[in-house]
């Protein structure tokens, strides 16, 4: 990791430290009061604890034009960002991918590109819906690896950042606070509980925390859609389509719906706030990743109200391509933040 980021972020700490004032703004300030010393992983552990919600920013004294040049939501955005970097696997990957948020469009084209090709070098489907422009072996073919890969590379990187932080075996309670913290979205609703400052330094607002809620819990609710199909179609031998009223899509429409509105009222929000208080040379990324999830979200709904129109062969691909793309970079993009906020919360559960 950079060593002038772990080093400006240890100043402010130190004097975060000695001040006190934001103690109960966050899980951060406790854990870094519970120090009198930061190391490196200290430093790394804060950031990953950091939602970067901003109130300590606005309310902090030293900020600038004080002489102490305060900006901890900044200093521990670069720290994330970097640790972030350095504990992906395949490593290079990451650190291409978090310099420029065009990879994610690149990423896109590519797996529209693949989808075609393969539609073209496959045998003729014969199935019905969707499998009768893809077969499902087609898809399975194409669809497992995808999945097994971010995987395989998420359990990959929490490994190593679990070690450099000095975790140990992972406790019950510590798994069960985390799990209650993050469905709560707790350290995004402020130490008053009044919310955060993200977008406007003058009022607070839960409006960040509830976009984070649509896009999680629409994310949860598409991945049992899948996986109910899943299920439908292998154990008891119903493939799809399915109706509305079946699991898949009682499961899909209402997430899906929650995954476009979390998407937009995110990027909505990080248009109105400062940039210079996060990590700037993100900003490109975490925009383009929202606008990511909302072509997932948004070409699944699509598909789903003009699924019996001439359109959809050209929604299938499209939205195939957009998640081929989604879990191929789920690990190098802040999709990844969720794990290891939910790491670093289990690592201060412990604390």
């Amino acid at each position: 990791m950079q060593t002038e980021l772990i080093q400006e972020a240890r100043r402010q700490a130190e004097i975060c430290n000695a001040c006190r004032y934001c103690e109960g703004y966050c899980s951060v300030f406790p854990a870094l009061h519970a120090n009198r010393a930061f190391s490196d992983a200290d430093i790394t552990q804060l950031a990953n604890l950091c939602h970067n919600c901003r109130g300590c920013y606005y309310a902090c004294q030293y900020t600038a034009p004080h002489e102490f040049d305060l900006n901890l939501p900044k200093a521990l955005a670069e720290v994330r960002q970097a640790s972030w970097e350095d504990y992906a696997w395949p490593q290079p990957v990451a650190r291409v991918f978090h310099k420029s948020g065009a990879a994610l469009a690149v990423a896109t084209i590519l797996g529209f590109a693949l989808i075609f090709a393969a539609i073209r070098a496959l045998p003729e489907p014969t199935g019905q819906g969707f499998y009768a422009v893809m077969s499902h072996s087609a898809m399975v073919a194409i669809f497992l690896p995808a999945f097994l890969f971010p995987l395989m590379s998420l359990a990959v990187s929490l490994r190593r950042y679990w070690r450099a932080m000095g975790g140990g075996v992972v406790t019950v309670s510590a798994i069960k606070s985390a799990f209650g913290s993050a469905a709560r979205m707790q350290n995004l609703s402020g130490g008053h509980g009044d919310g955060c400052n993200f977008e406007d330094e003058d009022r607070f607002s839960q409006a960040r925390r509830h976009a984070h809620h649509a896009v999680m819990y629409g994310f949860v609710l598409c991945f049992l859609s899948t996986s109910s199909g899943t299920v439908l179609h292998y154990v008891f031998d119903m493939p799809a389509p399915y109706g509305f009223w079946s699991l898949p899509k009682l499961f899909g429409v209402p997430g899906g719906i929650l995954m476009v509105i979390g998407a937009l009222g995110l990027a909505g929000l990080k248009l109105q706030a400062d940039p210079k208080l996060g990590d700037a040379s993100a900003w490109g990324g975490e925009m383009g990743f929202n606008l990511l999830l909302f072509f997932v979200a948004a070409t699944g709904l699509a598909l789903y109200w003009l699924g019996a129109s001439t359109a959809m062969p050209a929604l299938l691909a499209l939205h195939l391509g957009s998640v081929l793309a989604f879990f191929l970079l789920t690990p190098f993009t802040k999709m990844a933040h969720g794990f290891y906020r939910l790491a670093a919360l289990m690592r201060d559960a412990e604390r």
